[in-house]
């Protein structure tokens, strides 16, 4: 199957591809339910050298900028207490750790997690972190735009590989709140 954005010839639902992903994201697409069904969740082979955002877009094409997204591991401290949360913005912005997470989370600083820590805790691979399975109890920011958006390509977990899946399936995932700018657009 052609998938619905990029110009990726050989899409097949996640479901089907769950030896391809890490074990929480393949527990969390069998476990999916809600108004978006699982089959709409696509998974498309990628090279795992081009996997960041700058590489993968210079190589499939500037179009996917607009209809992709990334997922990134944030840590906020207030005291002793350190939260860990995951954002979602377009990859045309930057979340805004500062701002609109530090308030979210109730923390008097915030910063991006560790890469040690975000592999560590999600169990999925630096630079594939994806927001379906997370951990239950994490807070899952995600911006409105992205939930706006027809279909989104996200990583699947892992380097290699992509998600694709309907923009309003986002709103849909455990923990999760879909906020107005949290992403920044880049300057």
């Amino acid at each position: 199957m052609r998938a619905p954005i990029g110009a990726f010839e050989d899409a097949t639902p996640a479901a089907e591809r769950l030896d391809l992903l890490t074990g929480p994201v393949a527990a969390a697409v069998r476990a999916w339910t809600g108004p978006v069904p699982v089959e709409r969740l696509l998974y498309v082979d990628t090279d795992p050298a081009i996997a960041d955002t700058a590489v993968f877009v210079e190589h499939h094409g500037p179009g996917l900028l607009d209809a992709s997204a990334n997922c990134v591991v944030v840590a906020g401290r207030r005291g002793d207490t350190t939260t860990l949360a995951a954002c979602v913005v377009k990859s045309a912005a930057r979340v805004d750790v500062n701002g609109a997470v530090r308030k979210h989370l109730g923390a008097r600083k915030a910063s991006f997690a560790p890469m040690d820590t975000a592999t560590g805790e999600t169990g999925m691979e630096y630079g594939g972190i994806t927001p379906i399975g997370l951990p239950g109890d994490w807070p899952l920011l995600v911006d409105a735009a992205v939930v706006d958006t027809d279909w989104v390509l996200v990583g699947s977990g892992r380097r290699r590989g992509k998600l694709i899946l309907p923009g309003k399936a986002f709103a849909q995932l455990p923990g999760v709140t879909v906020l107005e700018g949290l992403g920044v657009p880049l300057g």
